[in-house]
């Protein structure tokens, strides 16, 4: 049995895409996020390990020869953030970097793009991909003030969600960090997150 029958992925992704969905139409289907629009799909970016349980399903779907592809192109994400910060050598987790050294390297490698972009534009590992992926692009409010998730958005009208929409998504952090809490129970894990291209890599985060 693997460690994914002990984690309801699909419900938890099922609901992160219906959310998005319907933020989505909320919002008057003026923001520009539809396939082929890849803006978000570059720099590093923290995902858990439940989102690894599911990219390792996404990754066993592929062409093996695509998936060679995929890991050559992980494996260099790795080194070169490996090479960034000699933590990562030690432990792949970032459960205990402050946000400042993450935010560090994630600007660092800002330009490249997720081992999973296809050169069309669209993502490999779609049906998989992390919760992030799946909520990104929705316009981020803080302190009152709401701006763009991505640099595309700056083009387009920026409306405020409504509150019943930001309560689910409250909602939704709690129903996902129930299930990390699942999964630390039921397998002895060194952390919680990783950044996304160690997710690719089963000898790296042995999450199964």
């Amino acid at each position: 049995m693997t460690h994914s029958a002990f984690i309801p992925l699909s419900s938890l992704h099922d609901r992160a895409t219906r959310w998005f969905d319907r933020a989505h139409a909320a919002l008057l289907e003026a923001l520009p996020c539809r396939r082929g629009c890849s803006a978000c799909c570059y720099g590093p970016f923290a995902i858990t390990v439940l989102d690894v349980v599911a990219l390792r399903q996404g990754l066993a779907s592929l062409d093996p020869s695509v998936r060679r592809g995929l890991d050559e192109r992980a494996r260099a994400h790795v080194t070169a953030f490996e090479a960034a910060d000699p933590r990562l050598r030690e432990s792949p987790f970032l459960d205990g970097w402050n946000d400042a050294d993450q935010d560090a390297l994630a600007e660092r490698f800002s330009a490249l793009p997720c081992p999973a972009l296809d050169a069309d534009g669209s993502c490999l590992v779609y049906a998989h991909r992390p919760v992030t992926c799946r909520t990104t692009g929705i316009p981020i409010e803080s302190g009152g003030t709401v701006e763009g998730a991505c640099a595309v958005q700056t083009a387009v009208p920026v409306v405020r969600l409504s509150a019943a929409l930001r309560e689910e998504e409250d909602r939704f952090a709690e129903q996902e960090a129930a299930a990390l809490e699942r999964l630390r129970r039921a397998v002895p894990l060194a952390g919680d997150e990783v950044w996304l291209a160690y997710g690719f890599l089963a000898d790296r985060v042995p999450v199964r």
